[in-house]
């Protein structure tokens, strides 16, 4: 089986691929046009989706794409085919997405950036930390990602809840609610925790009218998708003390422009979208198990409905 693979780290994806299943033939190349010519002869394609976006644009038809990320969005402009099978990376992300909420809901506890500004000052702080045992914990987008988060979450004693397109039974959340729910649920929790995929039903969600139903000491943190928040109402609502802070790792526009007002918003903290890279090493692993199951005309593991957009 032929393997095209289009990616930024591409020499490194193809030793890794090349070791772990010597029986593929990959062909791959940092150069464009250099990966166009190869296209038509791989019917199998593993790669970031804006760079696999431009080979269908140029009209080449794979059977099957494994995209290296876990949002698929590029794939899903107007006008591009959707006959072939589409897979995003799952299963990958879970840990790391984990370790990046608790970096910044322990930080928000523990008063790290504050304590930080009073050593710059020279001022002795000894405010008593606080815990997260107890604190209230909303999961907006209880999929593959958000299920692992909430998994990692449950030894430090939080509540956790979750909201999904539809509601349902979801261990280990006490609830989950459908995503009409949404300004109910953010009303009890000290953290927002945004993980929800791009499709027409999440855009624009967090606005002014939502921001003004948080808690004034609770934290959003936004590592789903930007499309997800009116950025000028969160600005806006951070100033007017409708909640505590937010952690903003995913914007509309990347890298966000000079002016921008997210650079100097008061509490809201920029993190580069830099929450859950993909690991080299974890995304093989999974497109050979995938490899295997489509050999077998198997379903895969991640397989996108494009109806749906996830």
């Amino acid at each position: 089986m032929r393997v095209l693979i289009a990616e930024q780290d591409h020499a490194n994806y193809a030793g890794l691929l090349a070791e772990a299943a010597p029986e593929l033939e990959i062909l791959t190349s940092g150069d464009s046009a250099e990966l166009a010519r190869l296209a038509p002869q791989c019917p199998v394609w593993l790669g970031q989706p804006d760079l696999l976006a431009s080979l269908l644009r140029q009209g080449h038809k794979p059977q099957w794409v494994q995209s290296t990320w876990a949002g698929i969005t590029p794939l899903l402009a107007e006008g591009l085919p959707r006959d072939y099978r589409l897979t995003r990376a799952v299963g990958i992300f879970g840990q790391v997405m984990a370790e990046y909420m608790l970096t910044y809901m322990l930080g928000h506890e523990r008063d790290v950036l504050s304590r930080l500004v009073s050593q710059v000052e020279r001022r002795w702080d000894d405010r008593p930390g606080r815990t997260l045992e107890g604190r209230q914990v909303l999961i907006v987008g209880t999929g593959d990602i958000g299920q692992r988060v909430a998994e990692f979450l449950v030894p430090f004693g939080v509540v956790l809840r979750g909201v999904a397109s539809t509601a349902r039974a979801q261990a280990p959340f006490v609830e989950v609610a459908g995503l009409d729910q949404l300004p109910q649920m953010v009303g009890q929790a000290d953290y927002v925790l945004n993980l929800l995929p791009d499709t027409p039903a999440t855009h624009d969600l967090y606005d002014a009218a939502l921001f003004q139903r948080f808690k004034p000491s609770a934290l959003f943190i936004n590592a789903g998708r930007g499309v997800a928040v009116v950025d000028a109402d969160l600005v806006e609502a951070l100033k007017q003390g409708h909640l505590a802070g937010a952690v903003i790792d995913v914007c509309r526009q990347e890298p966000l422009p000079a002016r921008h007002p997210f650079w100097t918003a008061w509490g809201l903290l920029l993190t580069g979208h830099s929450s859950a890279p993909t690991s080299p090493t974890a995304m093989v692993r999974l497109f050979v198990e995938n490899v295997r199951e489509f050999a077998a005309g198997q379903a895969l593991r991640g397989e996108v409905d494009f109806q749906r957009g996830y």
